[in-house]
């Protein structure tokens, strides 16, 4: 009896041995990159596309990985699939991940000094002929080098959707980010010069409730209901048209149809010219900055950080050191008589 005991109790131990040994067993590489391409992808069958091996293939390799794990990933329908907050979690740690091994397998695959990898870049539709030529003269210079690059007013998350590299307008930053200054700027209140001869000059804030505001999106995603003070603080604004367009809301200033609020850089040569006027200059303003913004890395790929560079040198170019630190006083408006 108690022999039989012990031979039972060996039983088990062997059978709790076998199974911590197969929860420790290393995750396939194949099983994390399925995994976050398909996240990337948003599709089973793009993410297999881009991988070049059968959807069945992306779909036995996500099942293994769930079953790993004993937890659910993703949200599969028909239509659409969807990150379980433990695969939210469990995606960023298998991005830095494959990271890692991106990053290593680039450093063996360098022929000499040309360089090879990917980088995925996501940019606003603003960017001009001038830096068009930079990206294509890179692409050229560095044919062992895979762009990826995304044209959009949507603010993409870099540590979730796996983009390398941005550039973006603005005062913060997520955690995990590191930005490079391009230019330093404003955003102004401006209107047109017969808008005002039409509706008169607000002389103060409480005034302004009377006029029509053009506004901007937030982090490009909804309208803006406020705009920031230089003290400091937010103002409620009456929105009549909004866009995350900031040259469609620059024409629609300069159609008279209200007041905008806009970048110093994009609205200067029409404030120059006299046909933009500052609204309450010094009260509706607030610092912004344009930089180019990259996913924290202890070690980066040589490519990203190659086409980083080329991206700063050009802002140094386009923007200037006098355009970096202008923040110079705006002409005020006297209206005709």
């Amino acid at each position: 009896m108690c022999a039989r005991s012990i031979g039972d109790n060996d039983a088990q131990m062997r059978i709790i041995c076998y199974k911590t040994i197969l929860m420790r067993a290393p995750i396939e590489f194949a099983e994390l990159e399925a995994f976050t391409r398909i996240v990337d992808a948003k599709s089973l069958s793009r993410a297999a596309n881009e991988l070049g091996v059968p959807r069945a293939t992306i779909g036995r390799r996500l099942s293994r990985l769930e079953r790993h794990l004993n937890v659910r990933l993703l949200k599969r329908t028909t239509r659409s699939l969807a990150l379980t907050d433990a695969g939210e979690v469990f995606y960023r740690q298998a991005r830095i991940a494959i990271d890692a091994v991106e990053q290593a397998a680039a450093s063996v695959r360098v022929a000499g000094d040309e360089l090879s990898g990917e980088v995925r870049v996501s940019l606003p539709p603003v960017m001009d002929d001038d830096f068009e030529n930079v990206l294509l003269d890179f692409a050229a210079k560095h044919p062992r080098v895979k762009l990826t690059i995304d044209v959009s007013t949507r603010y993409v998350d870099l540590n979730r959707e796996g983009y390398d590299v941005a550039i973006r307008a603005g005062t913060s930053l997520e955690p995990g980010l590191i930005a490079r200054t391009l230019s330093r700027t404003r955003l102004l209140a401006v209107a047109s010069r017969r808008y005002i001869d039409e509706h008169g000059m607000p002389k103060n804030t409480r005034e302004l409730a009377r006029h029509k505001c053009l506004s901007g999106f937030m982090r490009g995603e909804l309208p803006q209901p406020s705009w920031p003070l230089a003290s400091g603080g937010k103002l409620a604004v009456a929105t009549v048209f909004s866009s995350n367009a900031l040259h469609l809301l620059l024409s629609a200033t300069r159609r008279h149809l209200g007041i905008g609020f806009l970048p110093e850089i994009l609205v200067r040569p029409h404030l120059e010219s006299g046909e933009l006027v500052a609204v309450l200059p010094g009260v509706l303003e607030t610092p912004v900055r344009f930089a180019v913004v990259y996913r924290e890395r202890e070690l980066m790929p040589p490519a990203q950080r190659a086409f980083i560079d080329v991206i700063v040198a050009w802002g140094a170019r386009a923007f200037g050191a006098s355009t970096a630190s202008n923040t110079g006083g705006v002409k005020r408006y006297s209206r005709s008589r």
